[in-house]
């Protein structure tokens, strides 16, 4: 029994980490674009069509004849996910365009508590006192990149980059509302908006789909590697508890930041004293909250607490 314990484990371990290690080549894809701030929409309506395209494939092969009931079974809670997605989708390829990697993936590490404070205010989840003491944290480290990003023009990347780390918290706090609200139906759903939206703001502004055949190639191979990391990291979650899932997805930060620093990858964008500072401070504070999650409580009697791991 223990050995098939840690087998799962670290199946589990080998899922979510791979996924978070393809997530974290998003960065590094959105550096090769050709004028990439002229193309940012263009960029999302085929990267969201594809995350899409590749969830759909799951499903089908997954749910079966069932593959449109699960649509329909997603509910108020499945929509406000995918919108919180597709604001998590839009912000990170406008951040990763008007600010530096670092920036944008540190400003990303905030989602969790983002996420807890979602839960205290709509969900009246309980709160551990290091979690707040975590929060406060991180809002230190975000303040220092906040400020760096004053002295450098890069505030409203920083920014978007904030609002891309709430929309995937929405996201987080739809799956904690409806426990049985479809998952990945949520993701390829998001993944649906996103291409609709982008069509509709280009056409409005007179614009059109169309961008050099390097971006499309850029984009259609992000959208594939964020809808299988989405699979394995889910398929992972099952084998860990929430404090390991939060931990180890934190290969995506700190990958993403190493291969656009590394000469080998043709980027070599070295992150400022203040953004390693303050992206240092954040990380610190996730780990400080993962490990404080392992430690035994008491079961609370409310649902909230027997929610599976997101």
């Amino acid at each position: 029994m223990e050995k098939m314990i840690n087998l799962n484990y670290l199946k589990g371990f080998f899922l979510v980490c791979t996924g978070a290690t393809l997530w974290s080549f998003g960065a590094l894809i959105v550096r090769y674009m050709v004028e990439a701030q002229a193309y940012q929409w263009q960029y999302l309506f085929f990267r969201g069509l594809t995350i899409a395209i590749v969830l759909f494939i799951y499903l089908a092969i997954r749910e079966g004849n069932i593959f449109v009931i699960v649509f329909i079974q997603s509910g108020l809670s499945g929509w406000l996910g995918a919108c919180g997605l597709v604001a998590a989708f839009s912000g990170f390829i406008w951040a990763i365009t008007m600010t530096t990697a670092a920036n944008t993936l540190f400003m990303l590490a905030a989602t969790p508590f983002i996420a807890a404070f979602l839960g205290i205010l709509l969900l009246k989840e309980h709160v551990r006192p290091s979690t707040w003491v975590a929060m406060l944290i991180a809002l230190v480290g975000m303040a220092v990149m906040v400020a760096e990003g004053l002295g450098t023009g890069n505030l409203s990347g920083n920014l978007i980059a904030l609002i891309s780390a709430a929309g995937f918290a929405v996201f987080s706090a739809s799956l904690r509302w409806r426990r049985e609200t479809p998952q990945f139906a949520t993701i390829a759903l998001a993944g649906v908006l996103c291409a609709l939206l982008t069509v509709v703001i280009t056409f409005s502004h007179d614009g059109s789909l169309a961008m050099p055949l390097r971006n499309i190639y850029l984009s259609t191979m992000h959208g594939f590697i964020v809808g299988i990391g989405l699979i394995l990291f889910a398929m992972g979650a099952k084998f860990l508890p929430a404090a390991e899932l939060t931990l180890l997805s934190l290969v995506e930060v700190v990958g993403g930041v190493l291969w656009v620093y590394l000469p080998i990858f043709g980027i070599h964008e070295i992150p400022s004293g203040l953004t390693l500072i303050g992206g240092a401070t954040v990380l610190f504070a996730i780990v400080l909250d993962g490990v404080g999650t392992r430690r035994p409580r008491q079961m609370i009697g409310s649902k909230q607490d027997q929610r599976r791991p997101i």
